[in-house]
């Protein structure tokens, strides 16, 4: 394993220690049993994602939990508070800082090469201690993976995908917004990375068919369809149905006279999750349902859409635009992951939008907890939710179809039971950790062994 020591001007943490949180432990339960009956041989496996753990949480967790395995995960931000037994946390530093004078359209693929470099370095010194893997996975499109083969030649490169950016694909054409060849030119120049590591890694994952359907057909045979996985042990409806409002400890969020609450949650509130139709439509639902509190989870910033300017947040904007009645819309801010969970666990409906653009977690989170939702009817959640089957589709564009349709979930609440049972039914039969974690693994663990021989693509999507 790699010690604490510093190479360049990359720190290397030697993470150990008992810190594990109660969502950790319980992923542990739920695949203990698939670990504990897996013949495996010990691997050395290079992880890396600019942010820790992310998208590669469950897989960090499990392999470092194989005895014998040494596991090496490189990121941007180290969150020095999040430790992972039996994983070593590389923190590397893209290099230098991008030119002022660079030219507009090469200024992402720039900062891509300076996260390549960065991690070129860190490879080096990694392989100058002896640490040579025997298997890669990194996260494709901010560049950091790009080189990393020129370090490590015989090492298969597995690449996690989540989007490919296209003038005409649904998500540019959404807002029906004209883009000039300008604009136009700095989409096609956001796939440079992707395309390199398309190119160079021994095959690539993506966690739904839509996300897949964005690549070029040409790639498709590399691409596996393959969800990251829902603890869905611990993201489970509340004992004997919906939690009790009055057991929610919410600091600062006053919910006296509650009887029903309308959830949304999102990491950032902006446009690309339907922020603004959302808070557009609640002074209807308000109106129509006295008794209706509403929850609005995540922070005020931007995580995909274009920023406003001066500094404006979309939060502000609907605010200023939107009156609702103040002491019944409540924004909580992030929460930590047992107070999201009963949020979800004590929704009365719950309102998911989403441009045609990558599938958010909180969307499968809050059906495997059994909520009604009200979703979008876009395409990346139409591949998940079937309308009056275990969930509601609605109009994105339209405050007042999203207004009609949560006050009909919420009207209907007892006469909707099938909705909340399919919709984590619908969970528990695709997106369970439990099912999702070994196809990963099998994927890591097949690559390790064909070594530098070209991987076989046999493995269907």
């Amino acid at each position: 394993m790699v010690a604490l020591s510093v190479i360049g001007r990359y720190q290397i943490e030697k993470l150990t220690g008992p810190r594990k949180n109660v969502f950790e432990r319980t992923c542990a339960t739920s695949i203990e049993t698939y670990l504990s009956n897996r013949n495996t041989d010990i691997m050395r496996v290079l992880i890396t994602h600019n942010n820790f753990p992310a998208q590669f949480r469950h897989i960090a967790e499990y392999l470092g939990r194989m005895p014998g395995n040494q596991i090496v995960f490189a990121t941007k931000t180290p969150r020095e508070e999040w430790v992972i037994d039996g994983v070593n946390k590389v923190v590397f530093q893209p290099d230098g800082q991008t030119p002022e004078q660079v030219q507009p359209l090469a200024r992402n693929f720039e900062d891509g090469v300076r996260h390549g470099v960065g991690m070129l370095r860190l490879c080096q010194g990694l392989k100058d201690k002896g640490f040579i893997p025997d298997v890669i996975l990194g996260h494709s499109g901010w560049g950091q993976t790009m080189f990393m083969r020129d370090v490590f030649p015989d090492t298969p490169f597995i690449g996690y995908f989540e989007w490919y950016y296209g003038s005409g694909s649904p998500e540019t054409t959404f807002d029906k917004r004209t883009r000039g060849p300008g604009e136009l030119a700095q989409l096609r120049m956001r796939n440079s990375a992707i395309l390199h590591d398309l190119t160079s890694c021994r095959v690539g994952v993506t966690p739904t068919g839509w996300q897949r359907a964005q690549f070029p057909p040409e790639f498709h045979p590399k691409l596996i369809q393959a969800h990251d996985g829902i603890n869905t042990q611990y993201f489970a409806p509340a004992e004997g149905g919906k939690l009790p409002i009055e057991q929610l400890d919410l600091p600062d969020t006053d919910l006296t006279g509650a009887k029903e609450l309308l959830t949304y949650c999102s990491r950032g509130l902006e446009p690309y999750r339907g922020f603004p139709q959302f808070y557009e439509a609640l002074p209807a639902i308000l109106d129509e349902r006295p008794d209706c509190h509403v929850l609005i989870v995540g922070e005020d910033r931007v995580c995909y859409s274009a920023k406003l300017p001066d500094g404006q947040s979309y939060k502000k904007m609907m605010q200023e635009k939107i009156k609702v009645d103040e002491k019944r819309v409540h924004f909580t801010g992030p929460l930590p992951y047992g107070t999201y969970k009963q949020v979800l666990q004590a929704s009365s409906a719950h309102v998911y939008l989403s441009w045609p653009f990558v599938l958010s977690w909180s969307f499968l989170e809050a059906m495997s907890c059994g909520c009604i939702i009200v979703g979008s009817n876009t395409e990346p959640v139409r591949e998940v939710l079937r309308h009056r089957e275990n969930g509601l589709l609605t109009d994105f564009n339209s405050p007042e179809k999203i207004a009609k349709t949560a006050i009909f979930a919420l009207t209907n609440q007892a006469k909707l039971t099938d909705l909340r049972r399919n919709a984590r039914q619908t969970i528990l039969d695709k997106y369970c950790l439990s099912k999702c974690l070994p196809v990963h693994l099998n994927i890591l663990t097949q690559a390790a062994k064909d070594g530098p021989n070209r991987f076989k693509n046999t493995v269907k999507s």
